[in-house]
């Protein structure tokens, strides 16, 4: 198996990253183009890219403003079945995020780029905690 980890310290209180991670406003200003659900554990979240990508997930934990991880029950066959998750910890006047991509079955090339892009989506996701920063989706990726 493999998994993809990434980690950045966010100079904003760990609810406002918690926030931007667990609900539909909050990543859709930085990750999907689309999406709806709720963190409560076993509730389906619906995560939306456009007319080819509509993917599903069930949140597996939660713990608020600390956690969550949701396992893809729907999405492009070598992503069903692994899990996305956050977990993060407040000090030193900001929030430690911890990002895992967990349970792919091998480092494909896929795998290889899903990395990347979870890097470039990441630091999407610090700029809009930080300075309220949000980039258009078609854009997401060039910036």
């Amino acid at each position: 198996m493999a998994d993809i980890h990434h980690q950045f310290k966010s100079h904003t209180p760990g609810a406002r990253v918690f926030a931007a991670i667990v609900t539909p406003a909050g990543l859709d200003s930085w990750w999907t183009l689309i999406s709806a659900g709720s963190a409560e554990p076993g509730a389906v979240h619906e995560f939306g890219f456009g007319p080819e990508y509509q993917w599903r997930a069930v949140a597996v934990r939660c713990v608020v403003d600390s956690a969550i991880e949701w396992e893809l029950t729907e999405a492009m066959e070598d992503w069903v079945g692994t899990r996305v998750g956050f977990t993060l910890s407040e000090g030193g006047g900001g929030t430690e995020v911890r990002f895992q991509h967990s349970g792919w079955t091998e480092a494909s090339a896929h795998f290889r780029t899903s990395s990347f892009c979870w890097a470039m989506y990441l630091r999407l996701l610090k700029r809009f905690v930080e300075t309220g920063e949000v980039v258009p989706y078609s854009d997401r990726l060039e910036v």
